[in-house]
């Protein structure tokens, strides 16, 4: 069963869709954890309630707003890595090339919460951006070999 899931010769990159929607949620759900001020009916104002809340000390409210910031920014990329993993089956590439790539993106968000939540210096911040400009990078490698397979298939037609 464990040698299946490193059999690159079946394509799991699929898989890291949904995945990377649960590691963008998880920030959410930790920070949620962490105050009595959630309140599901009204979501959003969650930032806020959590900034007015007079029994959070500061350091808590930091870890809560920074949590809450790693999750907008993994939705806000879900559309790039989903896009970028649909391009490269589309194109058909490799599933060993499809596989490491989606799954070192997803590693990259790992990371990038991990640092985000408990980022409180600006070396780690700084980081913070290497990590995500990685990812970024990860998903931009997808969109280049895809068009670079697609570019070469659609020359030969001609």
């Amino acid at each position: 069963m464990a040698s299946a899931l490193f059999d690159n010769t079946k394509n799991y990159s699929l898989y890291a869709i949904p995945a990377a929607w649960v590691i963008a949620f998880i920030p959410h759900a930790y920070a949620a954890s962490l105050s009595k001020v959630f309140d599901n009916r009204s979501p959003r104002t969650y930032a806020d309630n959590v900034a007015k809340d007079q029994t959070l000390d500061k350091a808590t409210k930091a870890l809560i707003l920074r949590s809450e910031g790693a999750q907008t920014n993994g939705f806000e990329n879900l559309p790039l890595i989903s896009t970028a993993i649909l391009a490269g089956n589309l194109a058909g590439l490799p599933s060993s090339t499809l596989n490491t790539l989606s799954f070192s993106y997803l590693a990259t968000r790992v990371l990038y919460n991990f640092i985000y939540i408990n980022n409180t210096s600006l070396a780690m911040a700084n980081l913070r951006s290497v990590v995500f400009v990685t990812g970024v990078g990860i998903c931009f490698t997808l969109f280049v070999k895809a068009g670079n397979v697609l570019k070469d298939s659609a020359a030969n037609l001609i």
